[in-house]
């Protein structure tokens, strides 16, 4: 016998509030009950009140169908306010994971890393208490509907099975041409949006290449698809709601004619008013499948948001849980490191082995796409590797808790990114601001004084992504974020490439100071002024090793292969063409030689 599957996430935290549905289940019994009262009145109006003429009577019977209504409007407040309040409690449950597994997600370049699983989890937490899943708990009503009309008649009990299974039939049809062109429709929604937040974003480089009108019309098309298939969606389900609605009005004309047969027949159990009676239980049998059909594509957007959420989750568990790990204190070691972008077949960086002590710098050095920036997501532990670890004072920097390693860890990537807040946050990373600490930070990349001179100081807000600041001042305040607190290692990708001469000049005294007191540096390069501070050199051609070590030993062997290579090519000068294209060949397979002030 195979052990029960675990259930997943999802289904693990609608169950966990069941008690909500419990409740709200009851409150839809009591109050669907209390939908007789109008058929008692009438019954005993009839009968008591006519026979009787009694005004007493009458005032009494108003006064006690009067409070079965205020009853019922306070049954139905309490059941929404329950399923609102569940919905409440479901999105405390999972916000935190689904925000967690968006990031992760986008960090992993999986599926679901945008801001569409938050749209999904508000769905499923608005559809708790909207009207398809309240009418749902009013079946059970419906069934002691039927039970009373096969009291008064079978005849008349059957008639409304039958106008149920119809209505099911509709309902079953409804959903079958109206779920996949829905479906379809909210995913044409969803590319199109996305579409346009990149657009958004890259707005400047659209305007000033003119590329709005092709920008437009591809979104446009997006657009377009989605809206046809909305509109296919919205006529097949505008149709079967006329027919459903067709439907409940005829069958209580319907029930209403045959109770009047069966009575003449002296086949209806009670008075002529049980003919009314059963007209009426049978449209309030109906209702709640009249209102799913009528709803239904709020029906759909739910189970769409719900499978799409499930997914997410499914494919990003959440992290375990970790021993806390002492301070690191800088020493790494890169063992056998074979690594491509998450998702990638192919691997960018092969075999790549290397190690630094605490406080030593290395120059990363090598043409473009070379897998400079894969290592260097390696290394702080963004992305996984297929084989191989990266170990930080010989922890495995993957596993490790980020919220843990983070304030020992600093990172300047080479796509720089601030987020929308002041100066002084975004250099604290938005944690506690010690003005101390974040002064330090801008005084060694040399900004604390362009800082000082705006009139909100330290408190001016970059907006958003930093957009009130050039791309220097963006780059400065990024390396001032990777230096905050003196961290233990600091890994920087292009770190100077927007920057001048005099930012150039802080980023090395920056480095020289933090180096003095023990950080370990690893910074990605095209330019030389780095290397007046580098302790070792690593050499990356094609994602391989080409040369390692103290960094006067590989510039001198980057010279030595430099300069054979075009010895052969000088020699091959004078040689036929064949040896010559030889030369050629093996000159351009040297590595390529580091840069020269």
């Amino acid at each position: 016998m195979k052990p029960q599957e675990k259930p997943g996430e999802l289904r693990q935290a609608v169950t966990a509030i069941h008690s909500c549905f419990v409740r709200a289940a009851w409150f839809s019994v009591c109050s669907g009950l209390l939908l007789l009262a109008p058929s008692a009145y009438m019954l005993e109006v009839y009968g008591r009140v006519l026979s009787s003429r009694s005004t007493l009577t009458l005032a009494m019977l108003t006064l006690l169908v009067l409070a079965a209504y205020c009853l019922m409007e306070v049954l139905d407040w309490a059941r929404a306010e329950v399923m609102y309040r569940a919905g409440q409690k479901l999105d405390q449950k999972l916000r935190d994971r689904v925000f967690a597994a968006i990031f992760e997600a986008g960090l992993k370049r999986l599926p679901g890393g945008t801001v569409q699983p938050l749209n999904d989890l508000r769905t499923l937490r608005e559809f708790l208490y909207s009207p398809p899943l309240l009418a749902l708990m009013e079946a059970p009503v419906a069934l002691v509907f039927m039970g009373l009309m096969f009291a008064i008649s079978p005849v008349l009990g059957w008639s409304a099975v039958v106008g149920s299974l119809l209505q099911v039939f509709v309902g079953w049809l409804n959903d079958r041409n109206t779920r996949p062109p829905l479906v379809s429709a909210n995913r044409c929604a969803i590319e199109a949006q996305q579409y346009a937040d990149a657009a958004l974003r890259n707005s400047q480089v659209i305007e000033s290449m003119g590329m709005l009108r092709d920008v437009h019309r591809r979104w446009m098309g997006k657009r377009r698809d989605f809206l046809q298939r909305e509109a296919l969606a919205s006529d097949n389900a505008g149709a079967y709601q006329a027919v459903s609605k067709f439907m409940q009005v005829a069958m209580g004309s319907l029930l209403l004619g045959l109770g009047a047969w069966l009575l003449l027949k002296n086949q209806l159990n009670g008075n002529a008013g049980m003919m009314v009676v059963g007209s009426i239980l049978g449209g309030r049998a109906l209702a709640p499948l009249v209102l799913l059909v009528a709803q239904w594509r709020m029906v759909v957007h739910a189970g769409d948001a719900w499978q799409r959420l499930g997914s997410l989750l499914s494919a990003i568990a959440p992290r375990p849980e970790t021993m806390p790990l002492p301070p690191p204190k800088g020493a790494l070691q890169v063992e056998s490191l074979v690594a491509g972008a998450p998702g990638a077949g192919s691997a960018i960086l092969k075999n790549v082995a290397f190690s630094l002590l605490p406080g030593e710098v290395l120059a990363v050095v090598g043409p473009s796409a070379a897998g400079k920036t894969t290592l260097a997501r390696l290394i702080v532990g963004l992305w996984p590797a297929a084989s191989g670890k990266v170990r930080l004072d010989g922890a495995d920097v993957f596993a490790w808790d980020k919220a843990e390693l983070g304030p020992h860890i600093g990172y300047l990537p080479q796509d720089v990114e601030l987020l929308e807040g002041t100066l002084a946050e975004n250099i604290a990373r938005f944690g506690e601001v010690r003005p101390s600490k974040v002064k330090e930070a801008a005084l060694a990349v040399d900004l604390h004084a362009c800082i000082t001179s705006l009139p909100l100081g330290y408190d001016s807000p970059v907006g958003p992504e930093g957009m009130v600041l050039s791309g220097g001042q963006r780059q400065r305040v990024a390396l001032a974020r990777a230096l905050y607190g003196e961290p233990a290692l600091v890994v920087l990708d292009e770190p100077n490439s927007s920057l001048d001469d005099a930012g150039d000049a802080a980023l090395t005294a920056a480095i020289l100071k933090l180096k003095a007191r023990g950080t370990t540096f690893v910074v990605m390069t095209h330019r030389t002024s780095v290397l007046a501070v580098a302790d070792k050199m690593l050499v990356l051609c094609d994602g391989a090793m080409q040369g390692f070590g103290a960094r006067d030993e590989v510039l001198a062997a980057l010279r030595q292969a430099g300069e054979q290579a075009m010895d052969r090519v000088r020699k091959a000068a004078n040689q036929p063409v064949s040896r010559r294209r030889d030369a050629e060949n093996a000159a351009s397979a040297a590595p390529e030689a580091s840069p020269q002030p």
